[in-house]
């Protein structure tokens, strides 16, 4: 089975949309939100079978982990009664597009972070998307602000609420940051890899997993800049006087193949871990275009894998096995199916 760990709603119907567009505006206008329009089901089906199912059955893929789109979760905009609106519209659909092809995505929530706010409504949403919806997980920003980092690092105790009830419903979260609204960093370009370099940085610093030993973290598009200067990291460590990455931090965090070339993907394998390392493609997300060096979409990233020097039992490990350990109710998930 190939598990996808890294896919997003990019494709919803227009009408999600214009209703987040109307939201926005009627905030700033202080007026009332209108209500969220109702969205067929051959709306949802048309979204999907076109893009990321039709997709994912031509690479050969089974299982998408999928999430609302990660750019649009913006909860710099607005306040926090926005964004918790925001957040269970986008959740909801999530849940439906689950419910009609539950073979084929299973879900991860947003949660309504907002600048300056405390984690409560985040920790309700995770235990509603959880509990109710069924999701095996969920996206946590490390930077709600939208690109100017004014919050703590994601070793502050203020994370710690967020953390407590992750460990308790044993789910990870991808560190995932949305649209930048500083113009010094491109969201998808820059704010997404500095994010991830960020935050990576930020767990070599702190002693967050000596407080939650059990908890699991994954940081996305093969982690940021973080693999390339391995040694860097290695070094800082030893400087900080902080134990070995191998034991200060990767035993809780792990990085995704949404690298976009074969030299990248060739890296992440030499340098990370293969246990450390989930299929992931992002599809469709920040690049979506065919490589005219190579003819194929850039982010076929299953592509890449497959000329790798790996066994079929590394491969299956990569495609399937490390999600499992790292997602258990997905796991559970797919052992009722074939117990059932």
């Amino acid at each position: 089975m190939i598990i996808d760990c890294h896919g997003h709603y990019t494709t919803a119907p227009e009408a999600h949309n214009l209703w987040r567009k109307a939201q926005v505006a009627a905030y700033d206008a202080h007026q009332t939100a209108p209500s969220y329009p109702n969205i067929s089901d051959d709306e949802i089906v048309e979204s999907i079978e076109t893009n990321q199912l039709r997709i994912l059955r031509e690479r050969g893929a089974d299982m998408t982990i999928f999430s609302p789109r990660a750019s649009a979760m913006e909860p710099h905009l607005g306040d926090q009664a926005v964004s918790q609106r925001w957040s269970r519209a986008c959740n909801d659909l999530i849940k439906r597009v689950v419910d009609l092809y539950p073979d084929a995505f299973i879900g991860v929530g947003q949660l309504p972070q907002s600048p300056g706010v405390g984690l409560d409504d985040s920790i309700e949403e995770l235990e509603r998307c959880v509990t109710e919806l069924g999701f095996v997980g969920c996206n946590l920003n490390p930077d709600p602000s939208g690109g100017r980092w004014s919050g703590p690092p994601l070793t502050d105790r203020y994370w710690y609420p967020i953390y407590e009830k992750m460990v308790e419903l044993d789910v990870p979260a991808m560190i995932h940051v949305s649209s930048s609204c500083n113009p010094n960093f491109h969201a998808t370009g820059a704010h997404y890899i500095n994010a991830d370099t960020t935050a990576f940085m930020q767990l070599v610093q702190g002693d967050l997993f000596a407080d939650f030993p059990t908890l699991r973290l994954v940081i996305p598009h093969g982690g940021g800049a973080v693999p390339y200067h391995w040694g860097r990291y290695r070094g800082l460590a030893d400087m900080l006087d902080k134990p070995t990455l191998a034991e200060h931090v990767m035993k809780n965090v792990y990085f995704d193949t949404c690298v976009y070339h074969q030299p990248g993907i060739d890296l992440l394998f030499n340098v990370i871990d293969r246990k450390n390392i989930l299929f992931g493609s992002e599809m469709l997300g920040a690049v979506r275009g065919v490589d005219p060096e190579t003819g194929h979409h850039f982010d076929d990233t299953k592509r890449f894998v497959e000329a790798l020097d790996l066994t079929n039992v590394q491969l299956a490990e990569v495609y399937e096995g490390n999600a499992r350990r790292v997602y258990p109710r997905l796991d559970a998930t797919l052992k009722s199916r074939t117990t059932a």
